[in-house]
């Protein structure tokens, strides 16, 4: 190829790309929309496709009713609140995944390897103790998370460690101070009364979904991920480093905090209305970026529904897949560990000489 060729191709290329790029987001929408309508027909007890729609479509117009009053049950109480609980917990989980990873400049940090997930399963358990289930399980989380983070940046050094290496082991290390701390809960907890629903929440599933906690979820993952998406391009810039960020005319701290804020509240949502469900938020993120790249402007949105169109499967997965209805965390960490290993090993070999 001439050099002339190579510089007329190069743009010509770069147009194709950016155009598939593009198209990359409604590929994804309607992807959204085929996993959650597969949902909601699948099941122990399946409905039809064109019975599902006229479900839908009666909520807008008068239909001529075609479903048994079962099937509206079974679509309206049961399925249709728990597909959209889990698209909105996988979208939560993996936007916060991406921002935490552009924040830290660490495609090996997420919810669970940061330690967030794990504070925010520990204040949602001491709330459960104290309090019984309700939103002071929402605010425990919340507050769990937040000094999770809190306490791993205090804990975060070099001294001698790769930035990336110090953060994980302090993640580590918080998460496992969480998780005794879990453990210590559960023993003193009630056998009788609290205990049962404590093992229930900490399995992670989407089997107790009802309206109610889709709205609490909903509220929470829609005000995070304004947030998180409007300073998408601050991410950007913040992922340059400090200096650089402040030549640039944005304040470090302050943005920080207020992404930070953010990821807490939409990982502790979904943690208090679902427990804890691991892997979303580093496993999305990473595949997102081989797509599309480290641009968050592109990468946030893609990761979002990427995460979406997961968890929904994995639920429906873990629901059809035996008789006896697994938990949605286990199914998640079956596919997710050898994507982290595989993530690992790659990150290891672009540092080798």
């Amino acid at each position: 190829m001439t050099q002339h060729s190579a510089m007329v191709d190069g743009p010509r290329i770069s147009s194709v790309r950016r155009r598939g790029e593009s198209a990359l987001i409604p590929v994804l929408l309607a992807g959204l929309v085929g996993v959650l309508l597969w949902s909601v027909t699948s099941g122990r007890y399946p409905v039809p496709l064109d019975h599902v729609l006229a479900i839908l479509v009666s909520r807008f117009v008068d239909v001529t009713p075609i479903w048994t009053s079962t099937e509206l049950v079974v679509v309206e109480v049961v399925r249709l609140p728990r597909v959209l609980m889990a698209a909105m917990a996988g979208a939560g989980l993996a936007l916060s995944g991406a921002v935490l990873q552009g924040l830290f400049r660490n495609p090996l940090v997420g919810p669970q390897t940061i330690g967030a997930a794990s504070g925010a399963a520990l204040g949602g358990v001491v709330a459960i103790l104290f309090l019984g289930f309700g939103l002071g399980v929402q605010v425990g989380a919340f507050v769990g998370a937040a000094l999770a983070l809190i306490a791993v940046l205090a804990i975060h050094r070099s001294d001698g460690l790769s930035p990336i290496l110090s953060l994980v082991l302090a993640g580590v290390v918080v998460s496992a101070f969480c998780a005794a701390l879990v453990g210590l809960v559960t023993y003193v907890a009630d056998p009788e009364t609290k205990l049962p629903g404590i093992v229930f929440w900490l399995l992670g599933s989407f089997a107790a979904a009802s309206w109610t906690k889709l709205g609490l979820i909903s509220v929470c993952t829609v005000l995070a991920g304004i947030v998180m998406l409007g300073m998408r391009w601050r991410i950007n810039v913040l992922s340059l480093g400090d200096e650089d960020a402040r030549s640039l005319g944005v304040n470090p701290a302050r943005d920080r905090l207020i992404l930070i804020t953010a990821t807490c509240l939409a990982i502790s949502a979904q943690v208090a209305v679902s427990g804890t469900i691991g892997w979303v938020g580093l496993v999305i993120p990473n595949l997102a970026r081989m797509i599309v790249g480290a641009d968050h402007r592109r990468l946030l949105p893609v990761a979002t529904l990427m995460g979406a169109i997961f968890l929904v499967v994995a639920d429906t997965l873990s629901r059809d897949l035996t008789a006896a209805e697994i938990p949605v965390g286990i199914v998640t960490a079956i596919v997710g560990t050898p994507i982290f290993a595989y993530l690992l090993r790659r990150n290891a070999a672009s540092k080798a000489p």
